[in-house]
């Protein structure tokens, strides 16, 4: 097993470097997908992550989520202030540190919102392309429920990845579902949005379905799933939060990050699994998908809940850092 499978190739050591959200950006979707699919054939194991640490605040919550993996640690360290948004202000604020090498220095300060705005929708997006069923037939209808920042990272994730023939928006601003509704239809995908009273027929015919919101309780009806569905849920890394109900995740073959993270963090399981819907041992672990040692079930839904783990902000900094050097010092 390669015990650094995101490992930097050697140079000499320049320093440390700020790296933006611009250039962040830079980063294509399917490069981050490859490198999280690449750390995890490499023998990366996400049940032995670090769990994420929370420190209340006065005025909201510090996230800590530190990893390592060979010679390679970092830690996101993010604020999460409820009361921003009113005052024009981002709600979460962070950076994301990288230390390399055996003298652990520090070698890249990462913009963490951004890193977390590429790194979740790529996880999603690694999830997609192993549990969608062979044969169902181009193009796809994609589902997104959600206005902010992940919904937008996630359809964008799709569009890239896959043939979609048409977009459905879910969302209760209509002023931001339009606003993003108008944003991705410049790709030439027809979009068509509803409020989530009548996303009935969307969740019904849609191929792959994105929930991305900080709703508390279900979006949709389980029963309407198809049953070649892929449905993705990332809203939230609270246990009292859900996005999906139990009549959905009792028909699904359910993928996670990681079972021990699922059990702190993810509602979407902890919910149902108190109420006897579904047992740890039903969870298939991501890692063993993408390794193709695990096979879910066919003609069920595909469930994939993340709830974010720090190991994903550690392989996708490492290659938006590998990028960089490549653009603005030559390194390989």
């Amino acid at each position: 097993m390669n015990e650094d499978p995101i490992a930097l190739p050697a140079r000499r050591f320049a320093g440390m470097h700020l790296i933006s959200a611009d250039a962040v950006a830079q980063m294509p979707i399917r490069g981050a997908v490859d490198a999280l699919e690449t750390a995890l054939r490499g023998g990366l194991d996400p049940e032995q992550d670090t769990a994420r640490s929370r420190v209340a605040t006065q005025v909201g919550e510090l996230l800590v989520m530190p990893s390592t993996l060979g010679t390679l640690s970092g830690s996101k360290l993010l604020s999460i202030t409820p009361d921003n948004p009113r005052h024009g202000l981002p709600l979460i604020q962070g950076n994301f540190t990288l230390f390399e090498g055996p003298e652990q220095r520090a070698a890249a300060l990462i913009d963490g919102v951004a890193l977390t705005n590429l790194r979740t929708p790529a996880v999603s997006a690694l999830a997609v392309r192993h549990l969608l069923p062979g044969g169902v037939a181009d193009p796809l209808r994609l589902t997104v429920f959600g206005t902010g920042p992940q919904a937008r990272g996630h359809a964008e994730a799709m569009l890239s990845l896959h043939e979609i023939g048409e977009v459905s928006l879910v969302g209760r601003d209509s002023e931001r579902r339009d606003r993003l509704a108008a944003h991705l239809a410049d790709t030439g995908v027809p979009v068509r949005v509803s409020g989530p009273d009548a996303s009935a027929p969307a969740v019904a015919q849609a191929d792959i379905i994105c929930c991305c919101t900080s709703a508390p309780a279900p979006l949709f009806d389980g029963t309407l799933v198809r049953p070649d569905a892929v449905v993705v849920a990332i809203g939230s890394h609270s246990p009292r939060m859900r996005e999906v109900d139990d009549t959905l995740v009792k028909r699904a073959g359910v993928v996670v990050e990681s079972r021990a993270n699922a059990l702190r963090e993810a509602g979407d399981i902890v919910i149902p699994l108190a109420a006897g819907v579904v047992r740890e041992g039903d969870l298939y672990p991501l890692r063993d998908v993408v390794t193709g040692s695990a096979q879910l079930p066919t003609g069920r839904p595909r469930l994939f809940k993340g709830t974010g783990m720090a190991w994903q902000d550690l392989v996708v900094g490492a290659q938006i850092y590998r990028n960089y050097l490549s653009a603005h010092d030559g390194a390989p």
